[in-house]
């Protein structure tokens, strides 16, 4: 039976599925593997499991071979492309500051094969780099690509530490991209000041997501921010939610401020 594997190409990047045809790998493998831009270099991510074509639920295009194990040329080829693309991506900032152009070039990647160099950069706006790829090509003599992405990939791809002290997560883990909106923030109680809840591309932090699902399920158990209830104290309205510790603080009728567990509060309204 044909078997699947999973192959990833950067870290932290997309899985892609490939057919592993006879060759037994296992998870850190480094394989070469056909794809629409050639041979290309990756690593195995998930390990081979049978294939079947009846539950799969793609798109029904045959899957790409595992060419080949990687081999110590492959990796020397590797290590070329890496210097190629430190040389391309120096000689591309000097081009940049030459002809007067407002982009950010923060990445360069060669294809395998050497034949094609993409240069990844960040622009407010849209950039006439005609001039500059006629340069590019001059130099390298290969194709060149221009690539325009958010600050949010430019972050991915660079990676840096977070102010948890950890690798930020969209560069140690995260394959994609979701939505990540204020509110998120506003119902685990976080601050709202941008500096505290933005990452270092600007944008909210990937990590509100993580337990806003269990932020959402342990706060419909508790009463409503303004909502008067009753308590063996008195009668008060809610002000504030401590989720982790499941109390709530309420100001009583005579002004008091008191804070008591969910067991505590007499269910029903004044």
């Amino acid at each position: 039976m044909k078997k699947v594997v999973g192959i990833r190409f950067k870290p932290a990047g997309k899985i892609y599925d490939f057919d592993s045809g006879a060759f037994v790998l296992n998870r850190g493998d480094h394989v070469i593997v056909e794809t629409e831009q050639g041979l290309t270099f990756g690593t195995v991510a998930v390990l081979p499991v049978p294939y079947d074509e009846s539950t799969a639920g793609g798109s029904g295009k045959p899957l790409k071979m595992v060419f080949r194990l990687a081999n110590q040329e492959d990796f020397h080829q590797r290590e070329k492309n890496i210097n190629t693309e430190k040389q391309a991506h120096s000689y591309c900032l000097k081009c940049i500051d030459e002809l007067g152009l407002k982009m950010n070039l923060f990445s360069v990647e060669s294809s395998f094969d050497a034949s094609k160099l993409t240069f990844f950069f960040t622009s407010e706006g849209r950039v006439d780099f005609r001039q500059l790829v006629k340069l590019l090509v001059k130099k390298f003599v290969v194709r060149i690509e221009m690539r325009q992405v958010g600050i949010r990939n430019q972050a991915k791809m660079c990676g840096g530490i977070g102010r948890c002290g950890r690798e930020i997560c969209c560069s140690a883990f995260i394959e994609k991209f979701g939505p990540v909106s204020i509110r998120m923030a506003k119902e685990q109680g976080l601050s709202l000041n941008p500096t505290k809840i933005s990452g270092q591309c600007g944008r909210l932090m990937c990590c509100l997501t993580f337990e806003y699902e269990m932020y959402k399920k342990i706060k419909s158990q508790f009463p409503k921010v303004g909502e008067t209830i009753k308590t063996k104290n008195g009668n008060g309205k809610v002000i504030r939610h401590n989720t982790i510790f499941n109390r709530v603080a309420i100001r009583l009728d005579d002004g008091q401020d008191i804070e008591v567990g969910l067991d505590k509060i007499l269910r029903g309204k004044k």
